[in-house]
């Protein structure tokens, strides 16, 4: 049972330091050298002239740590393409609300953003789509259909209070015209596990709301296309990432 117990905190002490080497230098080399060679036995490391020498299982563990930085930073790189190119497609698609300057398409570290002027959209204090604008957004859809990223449908408003029957507040409202475009994304083809619809009414303004302008720019529905990193918990992807790629090396 000793020895059952002493080789079990052994192993939980190497995944532990798996996951605290995913930021890479020399001197976590060192320190995890030498953690692993007091562990097992083996000799430490040395210096040489003021330099680091590694021993054989520190160089196999950093070759293992830099084969995967390799690939992440490869699929960081194919996924930062897919997004630019996605931009370059929307916006040719969107082209209509773009030069109206009703829309706005940029890529955010969050992904790429649609940025919508709700009067695009809807009329005032409705959160019914208009039909011109029905064409523009299928469009949209089937672009946005053509790959698997989740997107997320925010509603904002002004400042100005709203109490109708239908919409007794500006949240109301705010999360009605968000689900009003992830309704029309389901119906062109889009997984709905794919879609999240969030009304923030008027928490998150872009401009003062003291000018007729600024609560213009305010009324918008923001269309986010979520890179993965984004659109789960960061720790939980890092953790299953940092011990899944080491261990497809070995």
């Amino acid at each position: 049972m000793v020895s059952y117990a002493d080789f079990i905190t052994l192993l939980f002490a190497f995944f532990v330091v798996m996951y605290g080497i995913s930021s890479v230098n020399e001197g976590k080399y060192k320190v995890f050298g030498a953690g692993i060679n007091k562990a097992f036995g083996t000799k430490s490391s040395e210096t040489e002239g003021g330099s680091i020498r590694l021993t054989e299982e520190e160089i196999y563990f950093k070759s293992l740590v830099d084969r995967r930085n390799a690939r992440l930073a490869e699929k960081q790189r194919k996924q930062n393409e897919r997004m630019q190119n996605l931009v370059t497609t929307l916006n040719q698609t969107m082209d209509k609300f773009v030069k109206r300057g009703q829309m706005n398409i940029s890529q955010t570290g969050r992904g790429v953003e649609l940025e919508i002027n709700a009067s695009a959209l809807f009329d005032q204090g409705r959160a019914d789509l208009h039909p011109d604008a029905l064409g523009t957004l299928a469009d949209a859809a089937k672009v946005l259909a053509d790959n698997e990223f989740a997107i997320e449908v925010e509603g904002h408003t002004d400042n100005l209070p709203i109490a109708t029957a239908q919409f007794p507040s500006n949240w109301e409202l705010s999360s009605a015209r968000a689900s009003s475009v992830v309704r029309l994304f389901i119906e062109q083809g889009i997984d709905a596990k794919r879609l999240k619809a969030v009304g923030a009414a008027d928490n998150r303004p872009v401009l003062s709301n003291d000018t007729p302008e600024g609560r213009t720019r305010n009324r918008r529905v923001t269309i986010t296309v979520l890179t993965p990193e984004a659109a789960q918990p960061e720790t939980a992807g890092q953790n299953g990432e940092a011990v899944e790629a080491l261990a497809a090396e070995q």
